[in-house]
């Protein structure tokens, strides 16, 4: 299964499409019997061809960074679940039990991230440690945190890497390479929500001194 791009092919075998269906969206993404055209909703391509012009960017300008086991795990969950976002239907999925053991699931959430290591978690990944398909994942996370668990997981790398940024020294090390540690390598697109969050930029809190606390965190933002 292959979909076409302006700057090149992604493709997928049947497998893995239909195991990250599974995961995500909580049933099997299969092939049509004749191959045609599929044509997603406009959003969920924009996403994808984002992502590929993203990861040809971090190319050209960081190529050293593409050999990072982490980047690589990022930058292949993010096309994957983009993919099943162009792929999946949008009719509803009748699921007779996606609110009944939220309290469970939420339980289950908090101790994967417990027990995990601070990287970042995938959702594919995490979807299927807990248990839980992505949209009972998704419910539990708006009634109980108020946001979907692709941000409440963003929030968290995001609070991770400032941390990180906050104690590294700049002689050493850079933005792009504790940004994309944390699963970030849309590059852009960190810095606008890194500032919203905190106040400034990335490169401002890496080089403060550690005696410099910064301005005050804004958490929370644009739910």
């Amino acid at each position: 299964m292959a979909a076409s791009c302006r700057w090149g092919s992604i493709f997928l075998t049947h497998e893995d499409i239909a195991a990250a269906g599974e995961a995500i969206v909580a049933r099997e993404l299969t092939a049509p019997p004749v191959t045609h055209r599929i044509k997603p909703p406009r959003a969920a391509l924009n996403r994808l061809l984002n992502l590929h012009e993203a990861a040809g960017h971090l190319a050209k300008t960081a190529p050293d960074i593409l050999v990072k086991p982490e980047v690589a795990r990022a930058m292949d969950q993010a096309v994957v679940e983009a993919m099943v976002g162009c792929l999946a239907s949008d009719d509803p999925v009748n699921d007779r039990h996606a609110y009944r053991h939220h309290a469970k699931v939420m339980r289950r959430l908090e101790e994967v991230l417990r027990a995990g290591p601070e990287g970042p978690l995938y959702m594919d990944d995490l979807c299927k440690t807990i248990g839980a398909s992505y949209r009972i994942l998704h419910a539990c996370c708006r009634e109980h945190l108020g946001m979907s668990p692709k941000r409440y997981l963003m929030l968290r790398r995001m609070y991770l890497t400032h941390r990180a940024l906050s104690r590294g020294d700049p002689e050493k090390t850079s933005v792009t390479e504790i940004a994309t540690d944390f699963g970030f390598w849309e590059l852009g697109r960190f810095s606008v929500v890194y500032r919203s969050l905190f106040g400034e930029s990335p490169s401002t809190t890496l080089r403060r001194p550690p005696d410099d606390p910064g301005p005050i965190e804004v958490a929370g933002a644009n739910r």
